[in-house]
């Protein structure tokens, strides 16, 4: 049986954020007294390399280690120093025209893995990531308010022809699920 610091590890690796206490004891069914060995335990593990634990009173999450921060630093300057291209472009329209939506919705309609791209609009902040309600293993990313701000615009309805394209995009994921169900 792998042990709760190893479980602990996974769980803050998949979440990719900040955790609370009280879920990750819920999701690894464990004491807090159990949770406090496993995160001291965890950060014993990562120490000398370039993930850290980070954890105050409340919750916990996986970061940059400080040796490592320059590094990473130098790389997301890089990446974001260069224009969001057409594939930010096309993701950005999605999620704007659709509405709050999955990584698999967005690559149904564009046809492609889109992990890089929607990695590098959340770090520019264009896009947030949040719990999708309706399936806890996966994310919705929606517009940030950043986002709208840039555009000049409060609220999505006042996109260029926003109902007509909303038209459009669900008809496009609707011809999808009329084909799953014929098969």
């Amino acid at each position: 049986m792998v042990d709760l610091a190893t479980r602990l590890e996974a769980v803050l690796f998949s979440e990719g954020g900040p955790i609370s206490h009280k879920r990750l004891m819920s999701l690894l069914e464990c004491t807090a007294a159990d949770l406090k060995s496993a995160l001291t335990e965890l950060a014993k593990r990562r120490e000398g390399s370039g993930i850290a634990v980070v954890a105050t009173d409340t919750e916990a999450s996986l970061a940059v280690a400080s040796g490592a921060a320059e590094t990473v630093k130098k790389a997301f300057e890089k990446e974001l120093g260069k224009e969001i291209g057409e594939a930010g472009l096309e993701v950005l329209s999605i999620v704007l025209y659709r509405g709050p939506s999955t990584r698999a919705s967005i690559d149904y309609i564009r046809g492609v893995n889109t992990s890089s791209t929607l990695r590098n609009l959340l770090a520019r902040g264009l896009l947030e990531r949040v719990p999708n309600p309706d399936d806890a293993r996966e994310y919705l990313y929606r517009p940030t308010v950043e986002l709208l701000a840039h555009l000049g615009i409060t609220e999505l309805s006042q996109l260029p022809d926003h109902a007509a394209v909303a038209a459009e995009l669900a008809a496009f994921e609707a011809k999808k699920d009329t084909a799953h169900d014929g098969e």
